[in-house]
């Protein structure tokens, strides 16, 4: 079977071994569920999955490679989260990965019609001392629903970076790219 599935599975130009993420810098996704992860996981793989149970739980993972101006990354789309603090096997594996997967950017994606709802997850991720990106999807929604955000406030008042998305259009794609590139922690 992974014979088939490494012959079928091609991405970002190349044919891929699933199980060789060893030595690549990691971007972990984030979020709420339906805040649009999966999309964005698509668009930074090529749609390349590799999806695999958590070390001795039955959540899934989907792990793919993406290729970032010329280095690879390895994306890790995690289960939805509230919080920092698991109430579900999915919200304590996502912690888990977090905490001892050492990313080098950690992409929290929100749905931007309900940040307020959203936030205190961002604020626990930056308190946790995370390399984290606040990437608001689903900006032109939020727009139809007469929301303003002043993302350059929000980037000040929260210290990390902050991107407006519209992930099913290909909206702020190529700016989270830099920004990765940019603020992705070197590997020591």
């Amino acid at each position: 079977m992974l014979k088939k599935f490494k012959k079928r599975s091609k991405c970002c130009g190349g044919e891929q071994n699933p199980l060789e993420f060893h030595g690549l810098k990691k971007i972990v996704l984030v979020g709420n569920p339906n805040v649009g992860k999966s999309v964005l996981f698509n668009r930074l793989t090529g749609a390349y999955v590799t999806v695999s149970n958590y070390p001795g739980t039955t959540v899934e993972v989907s792990r793919g490679r993406g290729k970032i101006g010329d280095e690879y990354f390895e994306v890790v789309d995690t289960p939805g989260m509230y919080s920092l603090l698991p109430i579900t096997e999915e919200e304590a594996v996502s912690r888990r990965l977090l905490l001892n997967e050492h990313p080098e950017a950690v992409v929290h994606v929100v749905d931007a019609k309900n940040i307020q709802r959203m936030l205190p997850l961002t604020l626990q991720l930056i308190e946790s001392g995370l390399p984290v990106i606040l990437v608001l999807n689903m900006m032109d929604e939020a727009k139809k629903l007469g929301l303003e955000i002043d993302l350059p406030g929000l980037e000040k008042s929260l210290g990390i970076p902050v991107i407006s998305a519209v992930f099913i259009k290909g909206t702020g794609i190529e700016e989270l790219k830099r920004v990765i590139k940019e603020n992705a922690r070197l590997i020591s």
